[in-house]
């Protein structure tokens, strides 16, 4: 009797427990809304299914009505709470959501015998972000299962029926089962595995199994851990490398982001064990060296919540479409300095990282033998270059920033790269509140060197650009929402500089070549500042010209250079503007364009600075596609400015005419084909094709018997046709429109043969030629038809120019961007028998600019009103 006595005590004390803690722990609710008590309700309710014997199914419905209860209440509790602390509430809560789980399914599985967790050789582990307490609202929770393979125990059966019931109940887990023997071994299979697992953190069961584990995961920490650090640097290079700094930069992966702050964990765990980076302060950073870090990232944390809950998924990229309501949850009321303080954030995160995880890791790297080599790459005391690459000492005492320019100045003129070492001398220099002349004269000495934006953007990296050349201290950060740029303002200006230091076009690189030394010193500084007047009400051109132009006098430019710079600054944006938006081939457009540069000088120098600004733009930005356009802008615009005497097309075709005639491709044609060939009407097709290639078209052309057609899928797509028969172009152009079309030419040549030249925006892949092909030959089935989209044209959006010239007259189109905008245009000018010379296409996400010269036939300029009609659904 006094046995089983005790067995009944020792049950009811256990169901007492089981309950008491629940209760305690699920007491408080989270919602405003107190008409019921959820957590004391669902305690009740398990029981109760319990006790009756009900269904997995009805626990797990249960379970999932919680938790989707308590997922509606985040939005409300990220109000009131953000950052760490809102993740740490939310990580909690998970916390005890998984050990009511555990217990219920104790519960179930042993009824009123359920002994003690302790008793029971599992160790229910958080790892990854769950594991630091950085747990995201969409985020998978990553759980370690230990356990110990006791016979007494069906151990393997409670954990099943653990997953089962989370699964169910709709919680995201990431798991791993492993017996606590077992995971050594298996932190050794994979990095991915021992990086999450020195992260572990206990959440409930056995404690005993839990000191176990701990031991395993300390012999796994220190196992090969210089193998462990290098192998997570790399994976890391090739990471930023893949989320480079944006605009719309990706909070976790990005560089500078939630990653990078796990990485320097990781390091700092591997290394010296602790459970936290703080606890390395004073030890490898000072207080306040921790505390920006700190602050930076609390702001990521803010974000990537708020990213999550507005988007309701997991989200970790800070898009356009979704900085307003971010910034507004945020409590920012101004979106863009919502971006800029992100963007200084991930600056200050990358900074902050990468110095100290060098510091951190010098030990591992340490080699005996190359103590000899470094003194042979000595540069001053400290002060080491090893492959072109800088390194310093992290114990050499901070220097004044006019003793680091010094430093730079003596440098051999290399693109040198720069450790992170290195990097921590400057970003830690002794700054003055203004820069003295000495210093100044100083920068300007490095914009001599051929090699100048390495050293900018060390300048960047160290968060000193903004010091030293304090006109950058409104654009610091700055975002463009445009349409156009993928960098801030800061960043763009860095990386136009670097684009104008490695020129590949063969051309301009001559134009640079062929500039004086001061001129080149002078071109250089105006690249970097030529955005400098953003994010302020006036004309940025024209307030960055000012802002140059003091900064000028105060280096001792030369007033002739320095008038030259402020010009370009001026008119940065002009040759692009004309090239992609304007006829170029028109000579009221060229004398207008120059009228605004005033010598063949300005127009090189400006040649230059929009190769390099276009660069700096961001990938794929210049292509084949805009590079011809300004190429033949400025051949064009460099013939009418050294010839005095106006130009007409008569005499420029006639000019053109003769090169054609004196190659000996044109001499081997067909007397008769001769003869077509120079019949063609249109001068456009003379001014904008090349001798040798007015040649091929033509013989393309006599070669067409019905139709013909050539595709180049490069950068950009481009595909030619000749016809004789009807050309659906509509249908083609509805097609295609998801390429985007940027130009499109349209040549009458003889013998009936129309010629098309269409040049998308987007280039394809080899594999999807065979598609381009089926769409050209059903292109010339006139029966076919494609649904073209409700497109939505203004009158006021259209412009007619009759007196364009002699033969052509130009219409504009300015709308809004329109899939299939296009096709709907082409298909219109088809149906009023309108002929098309040629087309230019300019478009943003938001806003298009279509230029289209019409040949002056069927009297189009007196029935105008039908084009506007037709146009409009008028």
């Amino acid at each position: 009797p006094k046995f089983f006595l005790l067995v009944a005590c020792h049950t009811l004390h256990n169901c007492l427990k089981f309950n008491r803690g629940i209760i305690a722990k699920f007491y408080v609710s989270h919602y405003n809304d107190k008409k019921k008590e959820y957590a004391v309700d669902l305690v009740l309710q398990i029981e109760n299914i319990i006790e009756k014997k009900g269904s997995d199914f009805e626990l797990s419905k249960l379970f999932r009505e919680y938790i989707k209860e308590y997922k509606a209440s985040l939005p409300e509790l990220f109000q009131s709470t953000q950052g760490k602390d809102f993740l740490v509430k939310h990580t909690k809560k998970l916390d005890s959501i998984i050990d009511l789980m555990y217990k219920t399914v104790l519960r179930r599985l042993f009824g009123t015998y359920m002994p003690m967790k302790s008793s029971i050789p599992i160790a229910i582990v958080a790892l990854g972000s769950y594991g630091r307490e950085q747990l995201c609202v969409h985020s998978d929770i990553d759980l370690l299962i230990a356990y110990e393979n006791v016979e007494g125990f069906n151990t393997r059966l409670i954990i099943e029926k653990l997953f089962y019931l989370a699964l169910d109940a709709g919680l995201k887990l990431g798991h791993r089962v492993h017996e606590t023997h077992d995971l050594f071994h298996a932190s050794n299979e994979d990095i991915t595995i021992k990086t999450s697992l020195m992260e572990a953190r206990f959440i409930t069961g056995s404690a005993f199994t839990w000191q176990i584990t701990q031991q395993e995961l300390g012999k796994i920490r220190l196992y090969r851990q210089k193998e462990f650090i290098l192998a997570k640097l790399q994976e890391a290079d090739i990471r930023r490398t893949k989320h480079p700094a944006s605009m719309q930069p990706n909070i976790k992966e990005g560089t500078g982001g939630l990653r990078d702050a796990q990485l320097i964990y990781w390091i700092a765990k591997s290394i010296y064990g602790v459970g936290t980076l703080k606890d390395l302060s004073q030890v490898v950073f000072s207080d306040d060296e921790y505390k920006d870090y700190r602050i930076a990232l609390e702001l990521l944390f803010r974000v990537r919540s708020a990213l999550h809950i507005i988007t309701k998924k997991q989200e970790d990229r800070l898009l356009l479409e979704y900085i307003p309501q971010v910034a507004a949850a945020l409590g920012f009321k101004d979106h863009k300095k919502c971006t800029a303080k992100v963007l200084e954030a991930m600056w200050r995160i990358n900074n902050f990282t990468r110095i100290f995880i060098k510091k951190m890791i010098r030990p591992f790297l340490y080699e005996p033998s190359n103590i000899a080599k470094l003194r042979h790459k000595r540069i001053q005391k400290g002060v080491y270059s090893v492959e072109d690459t800088l390194f310093t000492s992290y114990l050499h005492p901070a220097q004044n920033i006019h003793t680091l320019l010094e430093l730079l100045g003596t440098l051999e003129d290399k693109p040198y790269t720069f450790d992170a070492s290195f990097l921590y001398r400057f970003t830690y220099a002794a700054m003055p509140s203004r820069l003295s002349m000495k210093s100044a004269m100083q920068l300007k000495a490095l914009f001599a060197k051929k090699h100048v934006a390495p050293l900018i953007g060390l300048f960047f990296d160290a968060g000193i650009f903004h010091q030293l050349f304090s006109s950058f201290k409104n654009v610091r950060h700055l975002p463009q929402f445009d349409g156009y740029h993928h960098y801030p303002v800061d960043i763009h200006s860095i990386e136009a500089l670097k684009a104008l230091e490695n020129i590949k076009e063969p051309l301009i690189e001559e134009l640079y070549e062929a500039l004086s030394q001061e001129e080149k010193t002078v071109l250089k500084i105006t690249v970097l500042f030529h955005d400098v007047g953003k994010g302020r009400k006036q004309d940025h051109s024209e307030l960055g010209a000012k802002i140059l132009g003091n900064f000028l006098k105060h280096l001792k430019i030369k007033e002739e250079l320095l008038e030259r710079a402020v010009l370009l600054v001026k008119h940065h944006i002009l040759m692009s503007e004309v090239a992609l938006k304007e006829n170029i081939h028109n000579e009221k457009t060229l004398y207008k364009f120059m009228s605004h540069l005033q010598d063949t000088k300005n127009l090189k120098m400006l040649y230059i600075l929009t190769y390099a600004d276009m660069n700096g733009v961001g990938e794929g930005t210049y292509n084949t596609f805009n590079a011809r356009l300004l190429h033949d802008l400025y051949e064009s615009a460099l013939y009418v400015s050294e010839n005095s005497d106006r130009i007409t097309d008569a005499k420029k075709r006639s000019i053109i005419e003769k090169k054609v005639v004196n190659l000996a491709e044109f001499k081997s044609l067909p007397k008769l084909l001769q003869a077509k060939l120079l019949r063609v009407e249109s001068n456009l097709f003379f001014f904008k094709n090349k001798p040798s290639r007015i040649i091929e078209i033509a013989q393309r052309a006599n070669a067409t018997q019905e139709y013909d057609y050539q595709i180049a899928a490069l950068d950009p797509l481009t595909i030619e046709i000749y016809r004789k028969i009807p050309l659906n172009i509509g249908y083609l152009l509805a097609t295609l429109s998801h390429l985007d079309v940027g130009s499109m030419e349209i040549e009458t040549l003889f013998d009936g043969v129309k010629y098309f030249k269409i040049e998308f925006i987007k280039k394809i892949e080899t594999h999807d030629v065979p598609f381009i092909e089926e769409v050209l030959q059903n292109a010339f089935d006139m029966s076919r038809k494609v649904s073209l989209r409700n497109i939505a044209i203004k009158p006021e959006e259209i412009a007619i120019d009759c007196d364009h010239s002699l033969a052509y007259a130009e219409l504009t189109v300015q709308t809004t961007n329109q899939r299939g905008l296009l096709a709907f245009i082409m298909s219109c000018f088809e149906e009023l028998s309108i002929n098309i010379a040629s087309a230019k296409i300019h478009s943003t996400k938001t806003r298009v600019k279509d230029t289209f010269l019409m040949q002056k036939q069927n009297d189009i300029c007196n029935n105008a009103e039908q084009i506007y009609k037709l146009l409009t659904h008028a």
